[in-house]
């Protein structure tokens, strides 16, 4: 069987049947598209333990992360025992194939009193009445108030929000379904969009009988896509933080903050949704690097 088809085949079942985030699936097709191309194996067979090392060794040259060089010798993990499970291959080649250490690297966070003067600002904006305003500064509040991913804020639907209870059912990775708090500076946000705000964006697009059921809607009034949602947080946010930031900075900010202020961990974890514990433990790193900062700072005797 040649490798780009079991490559499409194993990317269907990871999507149809482990139901993996259409992100990852992608990430997966794209490491074996890559092993086709890289290697010059056009057969399964063709594919044994030196390809793949060379393959790996070829990502090293090029500086790929360790991150990225670490996620690829799983997919040919995953890969090669799923194809031994279907009778695709006689041996799984990659069993010997040894994935370097990933170095973990603490995540950028905004301060406090810079992110309110980001939200701030946002809400000077918004009172204007431009409906664009309005949805980014809702969209901002959102994000750092509920900390989800922007996956999940693009496809939040109208009857996922509880604006009574201020909770949202949001879909995570994995389809798993989980509802999230958002604080009263994110209702008032997201109120005054869908009241002043979204109106105005289906007139300026959607036709009659094609309501779009998106909280966040683009210019045109269609569904607010994750490009667009990250270049709304790249523009607030990047001055504050210096250099290139999308949404996950204030998801990571949204975290760092909760925990700062006596937060419980597995409360984070639920709220993040987060498989392992271990995950949401890396924002302790980053508290204890922040208080070991202030700490050589401020102490005398540091």
């Amino acid at each position: 069987m040649r490798l780009v088809e079991a490559g499409e085949a194993y990317a269907r079942h990871l999507s149809d049947v482990r139901r993996l985030s259409p992100a990852t699936v992608r990430a997966y097709r794209a490491d074996l598209v890559d092993l086709a191309a890289v290697t010059g194996a056009a057969e399964l067979d063709d594919v044994d333990l030196e390809v793949l090392r060379e393959w790996l060794w070829r990502a090293t040259q090029r500086g790929d992360a360790r991150s990225t060089i670490a996620r690829r010798t799983s997919t040919a993990r995953g890969f090669f025992a799923w194809a031994s499970d279907q009778g695709l291959v006689s041996e799984d080649p990659s069993l010997r194939l040894v994935a370097p250490k990933r170095g973990r690297t603490l995540p950028r966070v905004a301060t406090s009193d810079s992110l309110t003067a980001v939200l701030d600002r946002a809400a000077a904006a918004a009172r204007a009445g431009d409906p664009l305003a309005l949805r980014d500064h809702a969209l901002l509040e959102f994000l750092y108030g509920a900390g989800v991913r922007v996956s999940e804020l693009c496809g939040l639907q109208l009857a996922d929000i509880d604006r009574d209870r201020r909770t949202a059912r949001v879909l995570g990775k994995g389809a798993k379904e989980r509802v999230v708090p958002f604080g009263g500076a994110a209702a008032r946000a997201v109120d005054a969009y869908l009241v002043r705000g979204r109106p105005v964006l289906i007139a300026r697009g959607a036709s009659a009988g094609d309501m779009p059921t998106a909280v966040f809607l683009g210019a045109r009034g269609g569904p607010l896509g994750t490009r667009s949602a990250y270049d709304v947080v790249a523009r607030a946010l990047g001055p504050e933080l210096g250099g290139a930031v999308g949404p996950h900075a204030l998801r990571h900010s949204a975290a760092t903050h909760l925990l700062d202020g006596g937060a419980d961990l597995r409360a984070v974890q639920e709220i993040l949704g987060h498989a392992s514990l271990g995950t949401t433990q890396i924002y302790t790193h980053v508290s204890s690097e922040r208080l070991t900062a202030t700490y050589r700072l401020a102490h005398p005797r540091a």
